[in-house]
């Protein structure tokens, strides 16, 4: 699984590839916690285009993130899952915890900051 974080004006995108299961847990979790209840954005939004596999500890990662998230006042959305995980997703009724959008990019007020640690150097959460 490769996990790429991708900022934007007013939002953020984690990018998955691969599997998402519990062997990356640790990943995920680094990918987004530096990204909780910072006022550069409000919306952290999941990539998951390339996601072949999904298991049932990512959809529990994915409602940890979102519980999260609302604490931090910011939403969770799920991007373009692969036809194998929206059919996951719907068995599980993800689609009344999540925005599922199927859509080829943001919109064109975002902006793309890029960079190998593009958090890095953001204020952080509360300042």
């Amino acid at each position: 699984m490769a996990i790429n974080v991708q900022l934007y004006k007013h939002s953020v995108r984690v990018v998955m590839t691969g599997r998402f299961d519990f062997l990356v847990h640790r990943n995920f979790k680094d990918a987004y916690m530096p990204l909780l209840g910072n006022a550069a954005f409000h919306e952290i939004e999941i990539e998951m285009s390339k996601v072949d596999y999904i298991d049932s500890s990512a959809l529990g990662m994915l409602v940890l993130l979102n519980d999260r998230a609302k604490a931090a006042n910011q939403t969770v959305a799920l991007h373009n899952p692969s036809s194998a995980v929206q059919q996951l997703l719907e068995i599980a009724n993800f689609d009344k915890i999540f925005s599922i959008r199927h859509a080829a990019s943001f919109s064109a007020e975002s902006k793309r900051v890029s960079g190998a640690r593009p958090w890095a150097g953001l204020p952080e959460a509360g300042n």
